[in-house]
């Protein structure tokens, strides 16, 4: 997630330490390079090993058993996407999900594979269930047969060797929902089984039935087709407004500085006097992840400010209370370093003057820190604005539609949405954060991956560490996320009428 608890107007920079040429194609040594100096940089400068609570337990107990852990399985980084895996592994060890080792060339997307059975399986209802089958697949089980076993192993057993850290964390909803569709796939893990030779499949509460899987080589287009049957897919364009059975719908499905903002914010603009009108509007944030220089909470709030303005907004933002810096150096030229850059950019120094103010003043708490030897310091963040009595301008209902894709500066964004009358919070689980935020990011030895981190505790934030957002009884969608026309009938039934 990418922040500065100001909420007023402005960018979490990144900052990127390029270690040198790689002098040589072993991927094992450099995965045994890069696995050490993340360990070292999370062990110097990440904040939970300085903050008490059971938010920085999961850190401690994973930061060296971890490590230990991943280079055990060096042997077998044999390519740059093996290299990759064994990066992801330890970083999702950790069970933050402001914490990452990502690839810095153009890796696995999310329809890749070398072989399938030609089915694939969501997670529905606390199941793996068969989602799509290929036509013609011979030997298949039906849709909507729920797994049972695979290679004589239980599905919960199986599936946290095949999926769990390797390609989503299965201790969330979330974690559960993007990854389902890889369980029966061979995804070129080398740490993880492919395909499985023998799975059992339960129809309703028949017994199960053992099936013998082939697997079949993958032809252009067929894991997209699956994937996009089991877990919703973002437009091609993210940012939008239309016009859906006479009310507004408006589309935010991506916090990434490449989308299109100025355009969708002057839409927005443009169309609030009717997102404003008594036949009330949707925003459908399903799928919106991302981040990038400029804070995706600010773009989340600033989307509410054009909607509801900022007279009324104001007082319902969260106080970001207390917030604890590490103090190290290394965490203190990471600021130095932001400050530098914010100075240099007169846009940035015209239109965002108390970010800056506010980063001078972390600044000089991290030299006073650091020169006095204390291993932390606090500062108050926002504080809570009391209520400008500014009336609603909003006078429909709204429904905020959501689910597992929703991470990051979403997130934050329900944090106010969440907090505003007559909003409902629609959907399915999205996905969870830390309480570790505003993400340091470094190049590792290799050149072939970054890690970034929160280098800051919200130690007061309102909502729970992992925390994620559920949807109140009766207003969970539970049909096919991948049914765009049964979504849109189903969130119009909550209008009524």
């Amino acid at each position: 997630m990418s922040r500065m608890l100001t909420f007023a107007a402005a960018a979490a920079l990144t900052m990127a330490m390029t270690a040198g040429s790689v002098a040589a194609q072993d991927f094992r040594d450099l995965a045994r390079q890069d696995l050490q100096r993340a360990h070292d940089e999370l062990a110097a400068n990440h904040p939970a090993p300085a903050v008490p609570g059971a938010a920085s337990q999961t850190f401690r107990s994973w930061l060296d058993a971890g490590l230990q852990d991943a280079l055990g399985r060096v042997g077998q980084a044999n390519s740059g996407d093996a290299h990759a895996y064994l990066m992801r592994y330890y970083a999702a060890g950790f069970r933050d999900s402001n914490i990452a080792i990502t690839p810095t060339f153009e890796g696995m997307g999310p329809y890749f594979g070398t072989s399938w059975p030609g089915f694939t399986t969501g997670w529905r209802d606390g199941k793996y269930v068969v989602t799509y089958v290929k036509p013609g697949t011979r030997g298949a089980p039906r849709v909507g047969d729920a797994v049972t076993e695979c290679n004589l192993t239980p599905i919960e057993e199986f599936a946290r060797k095949k999926l769990d850290l390797w390609e989503g964390n299965l201790e969330t909803e979330a974690g559960r929902v993007t990854s389902a569709p890889y369980l029966l796939w061979n995804r070129n893990n080398p740490f993880a089984a492919g395909v499985p030779s023998i799975c059992s499949f339960q129809s309703g509460r028949g017994r199960p039935r053992e099936i013998q899987i082939r697997p079949i080589p993958v032809v252009a287009g067929d894991l997209e087709a699956a994937y996009r049957a089991s877990v919703y897919m973002p437009p091609a364009t993210p940012l939008g407004v239309e016009t859906v059975n006479g009310r507004p719908w408006v589309h935010v499905h991506s916090f990434a500085d490449s989308a299109d903002w100025r355009s969708f914010n002057a839409a927005v603009e443009g169309q609030a006097a009717t997102l404003r009108g008594p036949q009330g509007f949707v925003l459908d944030m399903r799928a919106a992840s991302g981040s990038g220089l400029n804070s995706s909470t600010a773009r989340g709030y600033g989307l509410a400010n054009r909607i509801w303005t900022p007279e009324f907004t104001v007082s319902r933002q969260p106080a970001a209370g207390e917030l604890t810096y590490r103090a190290t150096q290394g965490n203190r030229d990471w600021y130095a370093a932001a400050l530098g850059r914010m100075q240099a950019d007169p846009q940035f120094v015209q239109e965002a003057g108390p970010v800056i103010a506010q980063t001078q003043e972390i600044v000089t708490a991290f030299d006073a820190a650091i020169a006095a030897g204390q291993p932390t310091f606090t500062l108050a963040g926002r504080p809570a604005v009391a209520d400008t009595g500014a009336a609603n301008p909003v006078q429909g209902p709204v429904v905020v539609l959501v689910d597992a894709g929703c991470s990051g500066g979403c997130l934050d964004t329900l944090d106010l949405l969440s907090k505003l009358p007559n909003v409902r919070i629609v959907g399915s689980t999205t996905a969870t954060d830390s309480i570790f935020v505003e993400p340091t990011v470094m190049r590792l030895p290799s050149n072939y991956s970054d890690l970034s981190y929160g280098h800051k505790a919200w130690t007061s934030r309102p909502r729970a560490n992992n925390q994620p957002f559920t949807p109140a009884q009766g207003l969970v969608y539970t049909g096919n996320p991948a049914d765009e026309t049964a979504v849109r009938t189903w969130v119009g039934s909550l209008f009524g009428g």
